[in-house]
């Protein structure tokens, strides 16, 4: 049950993120899950981007890290940024080839974004009181 909470949280929080930087970073598309009901269409793009960046934050993430970690060190750990922008930027690469998807308008808007993502889900995991694992 945490990890839908997580996902619905983290889902949000890529629409809150749309909302604020507009045509910079959105996700297009839609599914057509029911007929008439753009909402719930378009709800679940936002699911399954959600669901697409917390594999690749599960699978790939820690690789990054562990290879990178004396540079994060070294940073004082200001290159999780750069990691996460990266992790940003492989789900738009994922998903760029279907009709639906992450679009990021270059790399910084990447970064600017995985802050705001960050603490968006923070703030929603403290708020549904739900454990980061």
């Amino acid at each position: 049950m945490d990890f839908l909470k997580r996902l619905l949280v983290t889902a949000v929080a890529f629409w809150l993120t749309t909302l604020l930087f507009g045509d910079n970073f959105q996700v297009v598309g839609q599914f057509n899950v029911t007929e008439g009901s753009e909402f719930v269409n378009r709800s679940a793009v936002f699911l399954v981007v959600a669901l697409i960046f917390a594999v690749v934050n599960a699978i790939i993430k820690p690789v990054a890290t562990v290879v990178s970690f004396p540079i994060i060190v070294l940073t004082l750990g200001l290159f999780s940024l750069i990691i996460n922008a990266a992790m940003i930027l492989l789900v738009g690469w994922f998903t760029q080839s279907a009709d639906w998807g992450l679009e990021v308008n270059g790399f910084w808007w990447a970064v600017l974004a995985a802050i705001v993502i960050s603490v968006l889900s923070a703030v929603g995991r403290a708020l549904l009181r739900v454990d980061k694992q």
